[in-house]
């Protein structure tokens, strides 16, 4: 798969650049992208990229970021420790978890005192549905807190990684190195004037 994949997007609909070869069987053969909807139905207007291009940007946004590294640096650790930070949803995670292990045992025993004891099945029916429907609701707030906690982890491990990939670069970049688009690349905007903004992991967008 091309380094570039789901890593060029259409500034006027959103939509993915993909691959097209032009002149494939001579010597004029290159490599363009262009938005997946320029010839459907939104016919966007954005004009095509080459991997050339695409390569030269990223040369020259991440050099700026090169010179500016302290305040990147700077900024990209404060948005790990604050935005990052799993404190709090992990005090709400455990707080669901415990009521889903009440909820557990409080049906066990409603279904077990319906075994033994002769009730009204129609009561019966409606505390067990109670029963469960507050389940189902404490399991969707628990799986809701589980998924918002390893996206914030997910989040701070790319910025640790950004953080100490820019730390290490000390010099400014001559040629497209693809290690660090790989991981320094969230994705670049193809804007509809043909200028490319390089989307960094950390949030920073430079226009080029």
């Amino acid at each position: 798969m091309s380094i570039f994949a789901s890593k060029i997007k259409c500034g006027e609909c959103g939509g993915w650049f993909g691959a097209k070869v032009w002149h494939s069987n001579d010597k004029y053969r290159r490599v363009i992208y262009r938005c997946n909807h320029k010839y459907g139905g939104k016919k966007c207007h954005t004009s095509h990229v080459t991997e050339e291009e695409v390569k030269a940007a990223f040369v020259t946004a991440f050099n700026k970021l090169v010179t500016e590294r302290e305040e990147i640096v700077a900024n990209a650790e404060m948005v790990r420790q604050t935005l990052c930070d799993t404190t709090e949803l992990e005090q709400k995670k455990a707080a669901w978890g415990q009521e889903l292990a009440v909820l557990v045992e409080m049906t066990q025993n409603c279904i077990a005192e319906n075994a033994r004891i002769a009730q009204d099945q129609g009561e019966y029916q409606k505390r067990y549905n109670s029963l469960v429907e507050r389940y189902e609701t404490a399991k969707a707030r628990f799986d809701e807190m589980t998924d918002a906690i390893a996206e914030r982890s997910a989040k701070s491990e790319r910025l640790a990684g950004f953080i100490k990939t820019l730390r290490a670069q000390e010099e400014p970049l001559a040629d497209f190195d693809e290690r660090l688009w790989s991981c320094m690349v969230d994705y670049v905007t193809v804007g509809a004037d043909g200028g490319l903004t390089v989307g960094f992991r950390d949030g920073t967008g430079i226009n080029v």
